[in-house]
């Protein structure tokens, strides 16, 4: 017989009041825009990994209001080291648009929130649910999870998998307390009902959750070994006793908009005229990025003073104090913190 769709969320919701994650920075003075931004930071990457940024983040932009201002450099130097820099991108985009369409404040429609960049249905759905205390259902891998197990369904068996997934979570999603169930729903799945770990015994929805009642073994898929690409990355940086050359990234690959040293190319290689460095220094680093291992050689080059750059390239001579103001990758950061 199928668990009861009322008892899944009453045993959330109290569960949620007593044992919750309160203490998230997030799940504080709660508003649209904090929602908001928690979501867009906690899409791959884990809790622990975004708190200190979301402190940092919320501490320079405190609210929507002090955002809409911010440029797409300041905001990408907030997340430099947090990796998946279109999530950032997406919030400049995203504020520019709530800036210009929406008078500065946030949309209080599912669609309408939707349609900003970097926010699909489950996240829509988050920011309705936790900020708007309307019932919407959400679908992470969490949610996915504690559902497809509560109901004993095989995650293994792909075609129209999402499609009933969501189907299922709307019908198990309650008309009320949907800010406690919707958080709680997601701690299960983060703290109880993990990927690599069950604790049954602890969890509110034992009584009623069909893989648990039927003694189901959870076979655990061993992930396959991915084969990773390997990219060579040749940088020279030019640098005086006072400031650092670097250039804005206009790629459409990896850190795209990140400012870095010059990339060795046959159309730039003669930008900057190593024959005039008073020296020369070479740096290698090994960096994993989720998609690629990048093996680096940065050449560094002190000069007396500052140069103009023939280049179409955007670029700036910054200050050795001021790295923090600018969206730099975080191995790159390292090298210029030592300067």
């Amino acid at each position: 017989m199928a668990p009861s769709n009322t008892a899944f969320s009453k045993n959330i919701i109290n569960w949620y009041k007593v044992n919750g994650r309160k203490d998230l920075p997030w799940r504080k003075k709660t508003t649209p825009y904090r929602v908001w931004i928690s979501e867009i930071m906690l899409q791959q990457t884990q809790v622990k990994t975004a708190i200190p940024y979301f402190k940092k983040f919320i501490k320079t932009y405190p609210s929507l209001k002090s955002i809409l201002h911010a440029s797409e450099d300041e905001i990408l130097a907030l997340w430099s080291g947090l990796g998946f820099y279109r999530r950032a991108q997406n919030i400049f985009k995203a504020k520019e648009i709530i800036k210009y369409h929406y008078k500065g404040k946030f949309p209080s429609k599912f669609e309408e929130i939707r349609e900003l960049p970097g926010i699909g249905r489950s996240t829509a759905g988050a920011i309705m649910a936790i900020a708007f205390k309307q019932p919407y259902p959400i679908l992470d891998a969490n949610v996915k999870r504690v559902i497809s197990r509560y109901l004993n369904i095989n995650i293994a068996e792909r075609k129209n998998f999402d499609k009933s997934m969501w189907e299922k979570s709307e019908l198990l999603k309650p008309d009320s307390e949907i800010f406690d169930f919707t958080q709680g729903i997601m701690d299960i799945g983060a703290t109880i009902c993990t990927a690599k770990n069950i604790n049954c015994e602890i969890c509110p929805l034992e009584n009623n959750c069909l893989t648990s009642l039927n003694s189901i073994e959870i076979i655990k898929n061993k992930p396959k070994k991915r084969k990773v690409k390997k990219e060579f990355l040749d940088l020279i940086l030019a640098y005086t006793d006072k400031k650092i050359l670097l250039f804005k990234r206009d790629e459409n690959r990896f850190w795209q908009s990140l400012w870095m040293p010059l990339e060795v190319r046959d159309e730039n290689q003669k930008v900057i005229k190593i024959k005039n460095a008073v020296s020369v220094n070479t740096y290698n680093i090994l960096h994993k990025l989720t998609h690629l291992d990048l093996d680096i050689r940065i050449t560094m080059l002190k000069f007396n003073k500052v140069f103009s750059v023939s280049s179409n390239m955007e670029y700036s001579w910054i200050n050795t104090n001021e790295i923090n103001n600018f969206g730099i990758p975080q191995p790159i950061k390292k090298i210029l913190r030592k300067l």
